[in-house]
């Protein structure tokens, strides 16, 4: 049996500190403590997954409903009847009784094969570019580490541990699966395939993609940028020779509204004048154009 953890004179052990299963087949996590915390401790399992996430298997003398269907208590250990990649994480048992406190943690690793990784490789690069290729296995537990193979040879991690690569400048990183040319030249151009283990099962090789390194075709930019530079010149010409021509509409021209001026005639009150001028109103003026 080994000792995890000793508080006080108050031990809680376990008989299996890291358990491997594979999926669906079932497990215990034991755990076991000394008399000091009395025939009647209070006993709790709390699970923590490989994201950090942290929830209660058994606590308050039941077991949590995510469990309840597939997991049994016998005494203070832990039975799964059928465990799932979903299991994968750490187990605390604790233990507490008269004011003391024990806890022994349980990992348990659900061995689960490799699938076909999935796999990005960039089609083609300029020389002197960088460029990653990624794979990742979606499907292994434990999780996967990875291969890479160029034209069917195996590539090692470190480049000039081996003849042929010894001029290489990649980056392989086997746990991550990423393979990174920092600065890409042509004699990388090549099939590249990657290769997912992890002792669950058969390691899994995806199918090879071609990865082709050019140089930059400066002939062909700057033929381009004469071709663009010919077409605006035809285009500003045929502008002007069309207007030279009269071939596009001239500007209609504005002509000034008519426009009619009213004036009152000069009115003259007087005693004497005549009926005819009384409030008379005159136009003094004409149309204007």
């Amino acid at each position: 049996m080994y000792v995890l953890k000793r508080v006080s004179g108050f031990t809680v052990n376990t008989d299996n500190a890291n358990v491997r299963v594979e999926e669906n087949k079932g497990a215990d996590l034991t755990c076991s403590y000394s008399a000091d915390f009395g025939s009647n401790p209070r006993v709790e399992w709390k699970f923590k997954n490989l994201k950090g996430s942290q929830m209660y298997v058994f606590f308050d003398q039941q077991l949590t409903t995510p469990y309840a269907d597939r997991v049994t208590m016998y005494g203070s250990n832990l039975r799964f009847s059928r465990v799932t990649r979903e299991d994968n994480g750490v187990y605390s048992c604790e233990v507490s009784a008269n004011s003391q406190f024990g806890e022994v943690k349980v990992t348990m690793t659900i061995l689960v094969p490799p699938g076909e990784p999935v796999v990005r490789v960039p089609s083609s690069v300029t020389t002197g570019r960088a460029v990653t290729l990624t794979c990742h296995d979606p499907v292994g537990s434990p999780p996967s580490k990875y291969n890479w193979f160029k034209d069917g040879v195996l590539m090692p991690s470190d480049p000039s541990t081996i003849a042929a690569f010894k001029n290489a400048t990649y980056k392989l990183n086997t746990e991550t699966g990423t393979l990174e040319f920092p600065a890409a030249v042509k004699m990388d151009s090549a099939q590249y395939s990657c290769e997912a283990f992890n002792g669950a099962g058969p390691a899994q090789r995806s199918k090879a993609f071609e990865l082709l390194v050019q140089d930059l075709n400066t002939g062909g930019i700057v033929a381009g940028v004469i071709v663009a530079l010919l077409l605006v010149v035809l285009l500003v010409f045929g502008i002007w020779y069309a207007k030279k021509k009269g071939y596009l509409p001239k500007k209609a021209e504005s002509k000034p509204k008519s426009s009619v001026v009213y004036q009152p005639a000069s009115s003259v009150y007087g005693g004497g004048g005549g009926e005819n001028n009384d409030g008379e109103f005159k136009q003094t003026s004409s149309f204007v154009v």
